[in-house]
């Protein structure tokens, strides 16, 4: 459960203690391969139930994690993306009183945002399991491709019935905007903008882990 969590959220420990949360994963590339990289964690639907929880040591017996520990986690993590070659401007905030956690940078190519998570991984604040090579972009062919990734259902199958409810409430939207024109993709479930300029996937988590949806797409631009 930690593991496929950590691969969308990465640093809100919060959220392994609420079903009730949405992930918005957005990139916008510009025309030249550089862009901004934005992850955030929104849990203010569940923010009355975790004002309540932060008060606790432990529930279902988890550890509950202290607000200093969310912030080293969230820094720690901030200062690796920081480490990255290709990655810049790097800017985190923190909400509190809503559960709102944000992170963004600029990168160079988007396939700094995979290295990044390298590293994440090689620090151990990702778990071994978790993919890493999420975007790959072809310039020359006019391509960008969201990769696939694992399902996690073998290990969603493993949990017990209080674990599997984390995630039946929890919504992962991904937004990629683009400076170039869409041509064509090759996966229906991603909205095009009338503008043609951006595409929109909006899944609940456990469609995503039974593959009623996927995640992967072949953006061709004009």
């Amino acid at each position: 459960m930690k593991n496929f969590l950590k691969l969308f959220i990465l640093f809100f420990p919060f959220l392994l203690l609420t079903s009730c949360f949405d992930i918005l994963d957005k990139v916008n590339v510009k025309a030249d391969g550089t862009g901004e990289y934005t992850i955030i964690l929104n849990a203010s639907k569940s923010k009355t139930r975790l004002a309540s929880i932060s008060k606790m040591e432990t529930i279902n017996g988890k550890k509950v994690p202290k607000k200093a520990e969310i912030e080293n986690k969230i820094n720690e993590a901030a200062r690796i993306f920081k480490g990255t070659p290709g990655i810049s401007n790097v800017k985190t905030s923190m909400d509190f009183d809503n559960y709102i956690i944000k992170l963004s940078c600029n990168f160079k190519k988007i396939e700094n945002i995979n290295a990044g998570l390298e590293q994440l991984k090689a620090k151990n604040i990702l778990g071994k399991m978790i993919p890493t090579q999420i975007y790959s972009q072809n310039l020359d062919k006019k391509t960008l491709t969201r990769n696939k990734v694992n399902t996690f259902k073998a290990d969603y199958d493993k949990l017990g019935k209080a674990d599997k409810e984390i995630f039946n409430n929890a919504r992962y939207i991904s937004v990629m905007q683009f400076e170039n024109t869409v041509k064509s993709q090759t996966n229906s479930a991603y909205l095009l903008a009338p503008n043609k300029k951006a595409v929109k996937l909006e899944a609940d988590i456990l469609d995503l882990i039974f593959q009623k949806k996927q995640l992967q797409n072949t953006i061709l631009f004009q």
